[in-house]
C-alpha cells in the first residue's frame, strides 16, 4: 500500500462555489496572431477526465474571453459543459471506431463531421489524449487550424501545433502541456463541479438527513470498470466502523450500481441510507459536498470530492494512480497496492485481483480516522 506523491491540487471549501478564475490576456506568440474568435475542443471521454480537463479549459477561455469556447463530447457532458463558466456551447459527439469510451453511431457520423465543418472553428483542440485515432479525426473537421498532441511518429495535421503526448505526470499537468506549448498561461489548477442551489434543495427533498446536522459519511462501491472495483464486502466492513464512530452511512451509486450498493447494504451489520440510483449527477454533489468523508474506488466521484473540497479516501485497484489520484493529499488519501500488472489495460481482473484485495478494510479504516483525525485538527486551528 501507498499513497500517491504528486503535485498540490488547489480545491476550494464545501460551503462555497468556485467562482471563475481570471487570467492574463495573451500578447505574444502565434495565438495572439490568431486573435481566435471560435474556439472548439475535443475531449469526449467520462465524468472525472472532463472534470482533469477543466484547468486546460480554464486558460483557454481566460486568455480570450470574448471568444466562443465549443466543447465536443458525449452525450452525458451537456449539462457540466452549461454549468462550466469557460464553456459558452455543446456539440454531441456521437462516437467514432476505436474509442472505447461509447458505441460509434456510424450512421450519425457524417452529420457530425458536415456541423464540425460548418462550425469554421478557428481553431480546434485535440484534449481527447495521445492523438493516434482522434488526429485524423479532428483533421477531417475542417478548422482553420487544429492543436493537440501527438505521439511519436503519429500524425498531426500542424504539427507545429501538436505536443508531444506526455507519458507521466497527473492528467491536469499533461493536458496543461498542451497549454504551455502553445504560450497560453496558466491559470489555476483547481477543479471544478458547480453546484447550485437548486442541487442543494433537490438533495432535501431526496434525503432530508443531509441537513439535519448529525455527520455523513459517502461510500461509493461503484466504478465503471469491475477491474477498478475494491470488493464489496470490504466496503461493506469500512461502513459499519464508520457508523459505529457515529457517522450516518450513506450509500451512493448511478442507477447501474444499485445493485453493488444492495450488496454492501446486505453485508453491512449497521444501518446505511442507500441513495443509489435516486439521484442526479448534480444532487450526488450536493450530497458529497456536505459530507465529512467520501470512501469510494478511483473513479468519477473521487474527482467530485477534490472539486468541492470534501475529504476522501480511494481506493485505487488498477488505475494509473500518478495520472488520475487526486493530488491533494492533505485532502485526499489514495491506497494502493503495487502488482507488476498495473496500471491495468483489463474491464475484468483475470488474475484474482490482486491489486484491489492487496488493499485490507483495517487500511482504509486507518485511512478514514487519519482524515477525521486532520480534519479535526484544523477545525481547531481555525477556532483558535
Amino acid at each position: 500500500m501507498q499513497p500517491t506523491h504528486t503535485p498540490g491540487l488547489d480545491v476550494r471549501g464545501s460551503d462555497t462555489i468556485v467562482a471563475p478564475h481570471a487570467c492574463a490576456p495573451v500578447d505574444t506568440s502565434w495565438w495572439a496572431e490568431l486573435a481566435p474568435s471560435r474556439i472548439g475542443v475535443f475531449r469526449a471521454l467520462m465524468l472525472g477526465e472532463m472534470l482533469c480537463a477543466v484547468p486546460a479549459l480554464r486558460a483557454v477561455k481566460g486568455a480570450w474571453p470574448h471568444a466562443e469556447l465549443t466543447l465536443i463530447g458525449l452525450p452525458w457532458a451537456r449539462e457540466l459543459a452549461q454549468r462550466l463558466s469557460m464553456v459558452d456551447r455543446f456539440i454531441e459527439f456521437p462516437g467514432y471506431p476505436g474509442l472505447p469510451e461509447t458505441i460509434a453511431d456510424l450512421g450519425a457520423l457524417p452529420d457530425f463531421l458536415r456541423q464540425m465543418q460548418d462550425e469554421r472553428f478557428d481553431v480546434l483542440l485535440q484534449m481527447h489524449g495521445s492523438g493516434t485515432i482522434t488526429n485524423p479525426l479532428v483533421a477531417a473537421c475542417g478548422a482553420r487550424h487544429a492543436a493537440g498532441f501527438i505521439e511519436p511518429g503519429g500524425f498531426a495535421p500542424e504539427p507545429a501545433l501538436f505536443a508531444p503526448w506526455p507519458q507521466q505526470g497527473h492528467e491536469v499537468e499533461r493536458l496543461l502541456a498542451l497549454v504551455d506549448h502553445l504560450g497560453i498561461p496558466r491559470c489555476s489548477s483547481a477543479l471544478e463541479f458547480p453546484i447550485n442551489d437548486t442541487d442543494r434543495i433537490e438533495l432535501a427533498s431526496v434525503w432530508p438527513g443531509a441537513y439535519a446536522g448529525r455527520p455523513y459519511a459517502c461510500v461509493h462501491a461503484g466504478a465503471q470498470l469491475p477491474s477498478r472495483r475494491w470488493p464489496a464486502t470490504r466496503f461493506a466492513q469500512v461502513a459499519d466502523q464508520l457508523a459505529g464512530r457515529g457517522f450516518t452511512v450513506v450509500l451512493t451509486g448511478t442507477a447501474g450500481e444499485a445493485a453493488l450498493a444492495s450488496q454492501v447494504e446486505q453485508a453491512m451489520t449497521q444501518p446505511a441510507v442507500n441513495l443509489a440510483g435516486k439521484t442526479s449527477l448534480w444532487t450526488l454533489g450536493a450530497l458529497i459536498e456536505r459530507a465529512r468523508l467520501l470512501v469510494c474506488n478511483d473513479t468519477g466521484v473521487s474527482h467530485i470530492a477534490a472539486a468541492l473540497g470534501t475529504r476522501s479516501v480511494v481506493i485505487s485497484s488498477g488505475s494509473d494512480v500518478t495520472r488520475w489520484a487526486p493530488p491533494d493529499t492533505a485532502q485526499h488519501q489514495v491506497l494502493w497496492h503495487l502488482v507488476p500488472c498495473r496500471p491495468c489495460g483489463f474491464a475484468q481482473c483475470p488474475y484474482d485481483h490482486p491489486c484491489a484485495k492487496g488493499v485490507t478494510a483495517d487500511m482504509v479504516i486507518a485511512a478514514a480516522e487519519g482524515a477525521q483525525q486532520r480534519a479535526s485538527a484544523e477545525a481547531d486551528r481555525v477556532a483558535g
